[in-house]
């Protein structure tokens, strides 16, 4: 009798949808099933069947063993016959049905697999049949199925909006703006758009605005819509992930595992400094662990989007094409996609950066001392070498989407947003350079006439050929007599003669007196007194007459004197002295002062480097300000702005201030900033009108102060401006790079060879830069483009700064859409195009709007709104998911009908905890078994 095999059933196991026990019945002869012998099913061997000893809970198992060989195509899944004739097969695999070809095989004691033929349900018996069996391949599941979790409440939620300007109207101070530059200009005012004519644009200036803009009317319409969704974040089932580790015990080893989970924080002031500074900083979403908290932050930092208060909850609002067409419900779904699209893209991204937020690194230690790590003690108590995958836990969050409302909306232009918002001044007193180290030299006396005395002798002597010599003590000589020459005494030397002319002596005689300095020249020498013997004596001179100046050397020439007592006498001069040309002491002093203005200047240069470096490095490591307050900060600007732009209209402010909070949700205004590049012109100090690239003396938003040694352009140097000052923003400096122009060719005369091109110049090209140094985060978003940074901001902050101009969009007020629109058109705006024909769109628009004027399709949307938004059905409709949990969604998107959920996805994030899972592996192929 041939053996008989039957699939019987499948059959759950508690606490996982994953995998459940398959059940076959095996049937023959007694004589064939034997107690005691083995009888196994053959499957081809990549069907997952789960070793039965992981599920010891599972009575059904009980017996069941699984071989596999690498070397064969099939697993043997079986049980040792208990009942002759008769035995039932159960396994765990996946719970995903397919069929494949099964051998039926029995093994005698002590033998090998050997196949037997059997037979199926209207089958002929064959060694090979086709049964019911689990899928092929390792079933790769993320969880649970989504009707699993079915009323789970969210546990986070998000509120963002798309709007839609709606063209048709013309708003006056829209236009206005607009048309201020063209030649329609001069002739347009308020009261233009207050006309009659002006309502069928019968006015030849508004005729010509209309035109001239057509292409983009919803920048000119002071009405538009915005749609609201609320995003929900659900908390599903977890799973394990892939491996992100490995390690392997020999029989009865311990290993001791040390985690470190480590963060990823990009950014941007010291390394982690330019992060929490520069504040997209890819810090931007990776310092999140869950979706719903990265979702927020990206929001925060986006600075496309606009922002609004909705129930006291900062709701982000994109901005969508303006609409010609007034369909709410067609509105609703186009915003729809925009949401869908934008949060979908925004959702991907901020998981994916999740996912490299969390990295494991582990170690083989003996002991640790890190007591911040988690430690885990893993053993190996079996008699064979084991692997370990390290896996980490994933968790599973649902997302839906729903609309909860649409909101008309009135929207004006704003310049220059930012001019009125202050900066934070960072306090930094620089202290001044220590220069006491350096000392001063001290300047050398001026030089002066000098006068000095000088005592030297002057000789009696008598004089040459004559008879008697002096010989009478007292004696007095007082003829001078100077000898004519002769050819034997060319130069005779003078003669003076005593009274009785009996006696001659010498009259003259030299003298060398020494300088009181060096260099200093004899100017004058006179005759002070005179002594002979200690004695007062009388010497008059003739003459003192300066033979070498420069040497002190002068001969005096006696006019008369007394002789003493015959010797010498001593001649005491009164001696001038005039100062060097040049003074050496001056020239000393000049290189000392040299060298101390290079050290100085040297002190200087590094105490402005140093305080510089210190500034940006304290600038770029400034902490940003709450996001939530800056944002309040830019609304209440807008809005200050909003009521100066109105307020003529007006005589009283706080009557104009009080209508417009009673019309219009002033604490749920959003704004949108345009880029700075629309600027007509970049915001510097000197730049030439004709000039489109910065010069030499183009000036940046916050220039670096000058160092304190480089003069003014009077000559005068200018103080150090680093000094105890304070710092606004980020510096920046105009710097110069060079650029080759290449000259045009030389052009040779005809026939000859060209001559070589000559080498191109350098054109000097001048940049606004920024400074950085290397303990520097990465400066913020707009330095490359010269934008002012508030140092304490974000980069939705700087953005709004350097903003060519705002879109500022209240929504009206549920309730009071009628009386809105009946304002707008009789103050503010006018009612220019309102009775043109609505352009009708038969595929999406309601049938009533057929026939209509704008303003009359206007105050239909006004009234259907004023309606929904005051229904309490729809109120409870928006607040359903908080009510009654999860409800899956068929299909994941569909266009939103108003109120209900629309949108559904699925996003999968990394825990930090990881399991060791046990693993075998083929020791020939490699494969996991």
């Amino acid at each position: 009798m041939a053996f008989a095999v039957s699939f019987l059933s499948r059959e759950a196991i508690p606490a996982t949808t994953v995998y459940e026990v398959w059940n076959y019945q095996v049937t023959g002869a007694p004589s064939d099933l034997q107690v005691d012998q083995r009888i196994a099913l053959g499957f081809p061997h990549d069907v997952d069947v789960r070793d039965p000893t992981q599920y010891p809970g599972v009575s059904q198992l009980a017996g069941t063993f699984v071989e596999r060989n690498p070397a064969l195509p099939r697993q043997y899944v079986g049980r040792t016959v208990t009942a002759a004739g008769s035995v039932k097969i159960s396994f765990v695999a996946p719970a995903v049905e397919s069929t494949c070809e099964v051998v039926l095989a029995k093994s005698p004691s002590g033998q090998g697999w050997v196949s037997q033929p059997f037979t199926i349900p209207n089958a002929s018996p064959s060694h090979l049949q086709v049964l019911p069996a689990p899928r092929k391949g390792l079933l790769n599941t993320n969880g649970r199925p989504l009707t699993d979790f079915r009323g789970t409440l969210p546990y986070a939620s998000e509120v963002i909006g798309v709007y839609q300007p709606l063209k048709g109207w013309l708003g006056a101070l829209n236009t206005l703006r607009a048309a201020e530059h063209g030649q329609e200009g001069t002739s347009l005012s308020l009261e233009t758009f207050r006309k009659a004519d002006a309502r069928t644009l019968d006015d030849d200036a508004l005729a010509a605005v209309s035109k001239r803009f057509a292409a983009i009317q919803g920048v000119l319409s002071p009405v538009g819509m915005v749609n609201l969704f609320r995003q929900y974040f659900f908390e599903f089932d977890t799973f394990l992930g892939p491996p992100s580790g490995h390690l392997w015990l020999s029989p009865g080893g311990t290993v001791e595992l040390v985690e470190t989970s480590t963060r990823r924080t990009l950014v941007e002031k010291t390394s982690e400094q330019s992060e929490e500074t520069s504040r997209k900083i890819e810090e931007s979403l990776t310092e999140q662990e869950d979706v719903a908290d990265a979702v927020k932050e990206e929001n925060a930092n986006e600075t496309k989007l606009g922002l609004s208060v909705t129930g006291g909850v900062t709701a982000p609002i994109y901005h969508a094409e303006a609409s010609a067409n007034f369909s709410t419900q067609n509105t609703v779904k186009s915003s729809s996609e925009t949401t869908h699209k934008r949060a979908r893209t925004q959702s991907a991204k901020v998981t994916s950066e999740i996912k490299r937020n969390f990295k494991s690194t582990f170690k083989t230690v003996t002991e640790t001392t890190d007591t911040s790590s988690r430690r885990y003690i893993v053993q190996n108590t079996t008699d064979f070498l084991v692997n370990y995958e390290l896996r980490r836990k994933m968790r599973k969050v649902g997302v839906q989407m729903q609309h909860i409302g649409s909101r008309l909306c009135w929207q004006v232009y704003l310049p220059d947003p930012g001019r009125e918002l202050g900066l934070g001044d960072l306090v930094d007193v620089i202290q001044t350079p220590d220069l006491t180290s350096i000392q001063k030299p001290a300047p050398p006396p001026p030089l002066e006439t000098k006068t000095t005395e000088f005592t030297g002798p002057f000789p009696i002597l008598k004089y040459p050929g004559t008879l008697d010599p002096p010989d009478e003590e007292n004696a007095d000589f007082v003829f001078l007599f100077f000898p004519p020459p002769t050819p034997q005494d060319p130069h005779p030397r003078p003669d003076l003669l005593s009274y009785d002319r009996a006696h001659h002596i010498i009259a003259d005689a030299p003298f060398a007196a020494p300088p009181p300095e060096p260099g200093y020249e004899l100017e004058h020498a006179a005759v002070k007194s005179a002594k002979s013997g200690n004695k007062d004596c009388k010497f008059v001179a003739e003459r003192c007459e300066l033979t070498d100046a420069l040497k002190g050397e002068f001969r005096v020439v006696a006019l008369n004197l007394n002789a003493g007592d015959f010797n010498t006498i001593q001649v005491t001069f009164s001696l001038t002295w005039k100062p060097p040309a040049s003074n050496p002491a001056q020239e000393q002093y000049q290189s000392d002062l040299a060298a101390y203005r290079d050290k100085l200047g040297q002190a200087q240069r590094e105490a402005y480097s140093k305080a510089v470096k210190e500034r940006l490095k304290l600038v770029s490591a400034m902490r940003p300000r709450p996001p939530e307050d800056l944002r309040s900060e830019e609304r209440h600007t807008v809005y200050g702005e909003l009521l100066q732009k109105i307020t003529p209209l007006f005589q009283d402010q706080h009557v104009n201030a009080e209508m417009i909070r009673q019309t219009f949700d002033v604490e749920e205004m959003l704004y949108f900033v345009a880029p700075d590049y629309w600027r007509p012109t970049k915001a510097d100090n000197h730049r030439d009108a004709d000039d489109e690239h910065p010069n030499k003396n183009t000036v940046g938003r916050y220039p670096v102060p000058g160092p304190p040694w480089v003069p003014d352009d009077d000559g005068s140097c200018r103080p150090n401006h680093l000094a105890g000052d304070t710092v606004a923003s980020w510096y920046s400096q105009t710097d110069k790079t060079y650029t080759p122009s290449p000259p045009p060719p030389p052009q040779p005369p005809s026939g000859e060879p060209p001559p070589p091109v000559p080498c191109p110049d350098l054109d000097p090209e001048w940049r606004v830069n920024y400074l950085i140094t290397e303990e520097t985060q990465p400066a913020p978003m707009g330095s490359s483009l010269g934008w002012l940074i508030q140092i304490d901001g974000d980069q939705r902050r700087n953005a709004f700064l350097n903003a060519a101009w705002a879109k500022a969009v209240l929504p009206i007020r549920p309730g009071q859409e009628l009386q809105a629109l009946d304002w707008l058109a009789s103050t503010v705006e006018g009612k220019a195009a309102l009775e043109l024909y609505y352009p009708f769109d038969a595929a999406v628009d309601p049938p009533e709007y057929q026939g209509l004027t704008v303003g009359a399709v206007l105050k239909l949307i006004a009234e259907a709104l004023q309606i929904s938004n005051n229904t309490m059905a729809n109120t409870l409709a928006s607040e359903k998911v908080f009510e009654n949990g999860f409800d899956p969604l068929a299909g994941g998107f569909r266009p939103a009908d108003p109120y209900q959920i629309f949108d559904q996805w699925i996003e999968v994030l990394p825990t930090d905890q990881v399991v060791a899972v046990s693993v075998t592996y083929d020791p020939r192929t490699g494969q996991q078994l």
